[in-house]
């Protein structure tokens, strides 16, 4: 029992293995001191806080950074998925690159000559597609060092270039985003592109506002520019985005891409473009209109200048190609430098259907009458007139017309700037009295009833009675009166009793209807100034007229569109408006007339016409107060007419139909006779003269018993004695006023 007290302990869980106990132990001492290190250091590695109010506040500006990073990083993480999906938004609303190398809302007009040369343009001009690999490649560097030379290298926006555009206006005095834009090719595209909202013609905006809203410089405007960037740069490859480019932006001229704006140009397609011309092309980009070549071609050449210099810094061009595009400047084609077609383009625009020509939303093909070597002609024969015989600074200005005898038109200018678009056309426009160039259509008349050119009138002093106006008593240029004379010769002198004496005795109504059947459509007098020329016209229409007297006596409809067609079809939509017409009066009496008409030019007031030894016919006509000067005139082969005067009504200094504008008939029309072989006009000679003129006397052959038309003045005159029987001794009917009675020319 005693022995009970002494029980050992019961072993506890480290007394079990006594042998081990020690190691376990000895090795529990190193783990507990390895334990305790690190968190030393860790304390020894801490910063001791700061205590007391810096400490506080350290505190407090630690957790708003904390918050401030944690609100931004969140916030871009939902900017970011945000941008994503309207990026993704438009991504989806883009469609493919094919569709969107025409962007024009409206059509183009393509004119071409006789021979099927273009010549003009007109509306918004679309030469075809190109892709940035087909056209010249120097017209891809040109615009890729001009407007973005980092373009290869962003995803669609530039940092950089913004930045610096926003320094830029600044320091300009400008607002941030007015001015330089800094913009890429992609945000330049996505503009044209007006971020994809199409023209809607029912919003109530013209075509132009919209364009203006499409490119306004706002800031939510450029926000959306940037996000349609970003998707156009995830939708289409950069050659892409760089062909969009080139095929819509607007080149200067109605040029719309780079193929139309080479054509329009240098008459060339975009992929044969040499340095100095696709620098020119690329250099339009930034002012288009007062870049054009055609508008300004030194300012042209000088902007195409920076561009070379451009291009050979970045390494397109090198110092020696530089060097040669700068001393050898692009050169404008023909039809470039005639500034798309001049007068006659602008005419022809106007006779066309409106839904063809000025609003037209196709591509139409026009051919037309013109001769280009002829409207050359004309052009060169009216400048060495002024140049040569008009004082400097004259303002008088000239109009030409140069037709067939069937009415197409070959050649026409309608005023001394003729390298114009859009201008005051004075050869289709102006509305000016005719003078004696009017007296054909008398003696038309007169022929046609079966008067001869050998009947006689009387040139003396000669009065009408006008109810409400009282007397009129017209006289001559010259003031003086020959006598008797024959018609013949009284159209060649262009006397106007004789004139006013057989539109009486024919009748003024008969006059009037040969004149507007001939094609002359504006109001005539209605008095016997009817025969001195007080109504109006055009010289188109005159011209034309003259046309139905050298065809054998049918009218003219002055025509200069031959057909119309749309790009791209075969078979034509109309042809042309214009053409020989009814006849008007006999052709006997026709060929009686151009008699009378070439003794004007050979032997009357018209003999400053003459040139080359060729038979030539016309009339010659000053209107009173010589505010206009006329001649008009043919040959077997062609038409011209010519008017002078001054736009204000100025009256002309010392001119008559038969001198400068005479001048002007001949330089023009020996100029388009060049190469053609002479031929004789379609004439027939009158009997013998009854009358030979001697200056102012006359003498009289042995008169026939019975003369079958007699029209002379003075005794027995047959008109005398038809007006003394109407009117009762000279009496008149009535009329419209009279102009002043010296109407009439040399």
């Amino acid at each position: 029992m005693s022995d009970s007290s002494k029980r050992k302990r019961p072993l506890v869980a480290e007394n079990r293995y006594r042998g081990k106990s020690g190691a376990a132990k000895s090795t529990a001492k190193p783990t507990a001191s390895r334990r305790k290190k690190p968190a030393a250091k860790k304390r020894a590695a801490r910063k001791p806080r700061r205590g007391g109010i810096i400490g506080f506040f350290a505190a407090i500006v630690r957790w708003i950074l904390r918050l401030i990073w944690v609100i931004f990083s969140r916030t871009a993480l939902v900017g970011i998925a945000v941008l994503a999906l309207i990026v993704g938004y438009f991504y989806t609303t883009l469609p493919p690159v094919e569709e969107l190398l025409d962007g024009r809302a409206s059509g183009s007009v393509t004119m071409m000559d006789r021979e099927g040369e273009v010549f003009a343009w007109r509306g918004d001009q679309f030469g075809g597609a190109v892709t940035a690999q087909n056209v010249s490649p120097h017209l891809k560097n040109a615009v890729i060092a001009t407007e973005d030379k980092r373009f290869y290298r962003h995803i669609g926006l530039s940092p950089r270039g913004i930045a610096s555009a926003i320094r830029i206006n600044l320091s300009e005095g400008r607002g941030p985003l007015s001015g330089h834009g800094g913009s890429t090719i992609t945000q330049q595209t996505a503009k044209l592109l007006c971020l994809g909202e199409p023209f809607d013609p029912s919003s109530g905006m013209t075509e132009a506002e919209y364009e203006a809203d499409c490119r306004r410089g706002s800031i939510k405007r450029k926000a959306r520019e940037a996000v349609y960037a970003l998707a156009m740069e995830a939708k289409y490859d950069k050659d892409e985005i760089l062909s969009i480019y080139l095929n819509r932006a607007y080149m200067g001229g109605g040029a719309y891409g780079a193929e139309a704006a080479a054509q329009r140009f240098f008459g060339k397609n975009a992929a044969t473009l040499n340095p100095a011309e696709a620098a020119m092309i690329a250099g339009l980009l930034t002012a288009p209109s007062t870049l054009s070549p055609t508008s300004n071609l030194e300012r042209s050449r000088n902007r195409a200048a920076t561009v070379i210099r451009l291009m050979n810094e970045q390494g397109y061009l090198s110092a020696e190609e530089a060097a040669v595009a700068q001393a050898n400047p692009a050169e404008l084609s023909d039809a470039a430098q005639a500034r798309a077609g001049g007068y006659f383009a602008d005419w022809v625009m106007s006779t066309g259907p409106e839904f063809f020509t000025r609003n037209t939303t196709e591509d139409v093909i026009i051919r037309t009458t013109l001769d280009q070597r002829m409207q050359k002609a004309a052009e060169d024969g009216l400048k060495w007139v002024f140049d040569n015989k008009v004082r400097p600074g004259s303002e008088a200005q000239a109009a030409i017309v140069v037709m067939s005898a069937d009415g197409a038109v070959r050649a026409m200018v309608g005023g001394r700037k003729t390298k114009v678009s859009g201008a005051f056309n004075r050869a289709t426009q102006a509305l000016r009295q005719t003078g004696s160039a009017f007296k054909p259509f008398i003696y038309a008349a007169a022929l046609d009833l079966g008067y001869s050119p050998n009947d006689l009138v009387t040139d003396e002093a000669y009065c009408l009675n006008i109810p409400g106006s009282g007397q009129w008593c017209p006289k001559n240029y010259t003031n003086r009166f020959i006598g008797q004379t024959t018609m013949t010769n009284s159209l060649a002198q262009s006397l106007n009793i004789p004139a006013v004496k057989i539109s009486e005795s024919v009748g003024r109504e008969t006059v009037s209807t040969v004149a507007e059947q001939f094609g002359i459509k504006s109001d005539l007098a209605a008095g016997p100034a009817l025969a001195l020329g007080a109504s109006e016209s055009t010289l188109i229409e005159m011209t034309g007229a003259f046309a139905g007297i050298l065809n054998g006596g049918s009218s003219v409809t002055p025509y200069g569109l031959i057909d119309l067609s749309l790009r791209g079809d075969n078979e034509p939509l109309m042809g042309t408006g214009g053409g020989i017409g009814e006849r008007v009066i006999q052709e006997d009496a026709a060929r009686q007339l151009i008699y009378m008409m070439e003794k004007v030019v050979s032997e009357g007031t018209g003999q400053r016409a003459q040139f080359g030894g060729r038979q030539l016919a016309g009339k010659t006509g000053t209107t009173s107060a010589a505010k206009d000067a006329w001649f008009i005139g043919f040959s077997a082969d062609y038409v011209a007419g010519v008017w002078m005067g001054y736009d204000d009504n100025t009256p002309l200094k010392g001119v008559t139909g038969g001198g400068l504008p005479a001048e002007i008939w001949r330089e023009t029309m020996q100029r388009v006779h060049e190469g053609v072989p002479p031929k004789p006009l379609p004439l027939m000679p009158p009997a013998p003269a009854q009358v030979i003129f001697e200056g102012d006397s006359i003498a009289t052959a042995p008169e026939p018993a019975a003369p079958p038309r007699a029209a002379q003045g003075g005794q027995g005159g047959l008109i005398d004695q038809v007006l003394r029987d109407i009117f009762g001794g000279g009496g008149g009917s009535g009329g419209a006023a009279a102009p002043a009675p010296n109407a009439g020319d040399r």
